[in-house]
């Protein structure tokens, strides 16, 4: 790998005396099927400058005034400039520290991923992967999102294998120009940024080229025969997937020496050590919605049983019970069940949702004509590995941590010439 997939960036940020804790909030793949946790972030937000006026949360897509809300999206994103709400950084990266609501404390570094050094196609080998299949079907409403945007705020979060802590923690240790630090929204934790620049920017290249360095990677991973992993995509999948849609577009009508530059080349993420005691995996819940319960019931009496190793909890308003798949159709649970649901809706209608957190997704599926389906943990450790040998995962496998875990907006950067 001659070129680094991961570069520092100019980044914008909030001007002085904009309200942090209003301007930031959580992931717009967050909390889609609780719209009360969005209209009270609507609330507290009010007029004041926020990410929640740069951001399309996905619980209003497919909606009648998405067009609109598109449309005001964009328009924010002129005026929040063109007022003074936001300021240009130097170019670096900035080191992100974020106290979870557990009090665990989440170690990043945020830069600009370099979108010729990914590839989410299936079977892709190329230094930056995604770790889960891509649903293609996904990326078209979320393209008209980018394609008129002036700025890009990043919920995607990179994961870097580095057991030995030799990348992230050192930058931290040192530390950098204060940005931000200050209480997230809704009980989320807290986040604070330190920017690095000129030598010790250049360190932390130095640091990301050791990590991916081919020698190094043959005594880790010994996979003869497979491309090493270095990036994988953790959290944010199909927004990278967009931006890499909406590059492919515009790369078109570029010169070879005009594609080099192009902002849109590159796309802001947050990189994360995968061995970070703060990042923890859990699964993501499968949840129907508008189903018949009877036609679910009668169906999974002929794919499931008791007994089996692909086990999984079954909860509706009737209660709970434990079940097994009969014949699997993954090596893993998680892509068993996501065909199993996938079909029955299908030959049945209703509505699929993906729910982190097992109360949440126990409470939903106790709901009027839903279910839900619980599925067991992956084991982080496994991540990379499995990946380099079986390509990606089935989508939405795990989760870093619960939702109010996930990435809050905060840093924005300009992708349009």
């Amino acid at each position: 790998m001659n070129n680094l997939p991961f570069l520092p960036a100019e980044m914008i940020v909030p001007a002085e005396g904009v309200e942090l804790k209003k301007w930031s909030v959580v992931a717009c793949d967050q909390y889609t099927s609780q719209p009360d946790y969005w209209q009270r972030v609507d609330g507290y937000v009010g007029d004041s400058p926020s990410t929640l006026r740069l951001v399309l949360p996905e619980i209003y897509l497919g909606r009648e005034d998405t067009g609109a809300r598109i449309s005001a999206i964009c328009g924010a994103m002129e005026s929040y400039m063109a007022d003074g709400y936001m300021r240009i950084l130097p170019r670096g990266y900035m080191l992100t520290r974020r106290t979870l609501p557990d009090g665990g404390v989440r170690l990043g570094m945020v830069g600009a991923v370099d979108l010729e050094e990914y590839d989410f196609s299936e079977g892709s080998t190329s230094a930056v992967r995604a770790t889960e299949g891509t649903v293609v079907s996904r990326i078209p409403p979320r393209v008209e999102v980018r394609r008129g945007a002036l700025l890009e705020l990043p919920h995607i979060m990179l994961l870097i294998d580095d057991p030995d802590c030799t990348v992230i923690e050192p930058l931290h240790e040192a530390g950098g120009e204060l940005i931000y630090d200050f209480e997230l929204m809704e009980g989320a934790g807290r986040l604070r940024g330190e920017l690095i620049t000129g030598g010790a920017s250049a360190a932390a290249e130095a640091a990301l080229r050791r990590l991916a360095d081919p020698a190094r990677l043959e005594r880790k991973y010994g996979m003869p025969g497979k491309a090493p992993l270095v990036y994988a995509v953790g959290d944010g999948n199909h927004s990278l997937a967009t931006a890499k849609t909406c590059w492919e577009e515009i790369k078109k009508g570029l010169l070879p020496s005009e594609r080099m530059y192009h902002p849109a080349r590159y796309a802001l993420c947050e990189l994360v050590n995968l061995h970070s005691p703060a990042l923890q995996f859990e699964p993501i819940h499968r949840v129907l919605f508008d189903i018949d319960r009877t036609a679910l019931d009668r169906y999974l009496g002929g794919v499931t049983s008791g007994e089996g190793d692909q086990r999984f909890s079954f909860v509706t308003a009737d209660g709970e019970r434990n079940l097994a798949i009969s014949n699997p159709t993954s090596g893993l649970t998680v892509g068993s069940v996501e065909e199993l649901v996938e079909r029955f809706v299908r030959e049945n209608g209703g509505r699929i949702d993906y729910v982190h957190g097992d109360e949440v997704a126990r409470e939903l599926g106790r709901g009027e004509n839903a279910a839900a389906f619980l599925l067991p943990n992956m084991d982080k450790n496994d991540l990379f590995r499995a990946v380099m040998r079986d390509g990606s995962l089935p989508r939405k496998t795990f989760s870093m941590g619960h939702a109010a875990d996930k990435r809050f907006y905060m840093e924005a950067r300009i992708i349009r010439k």
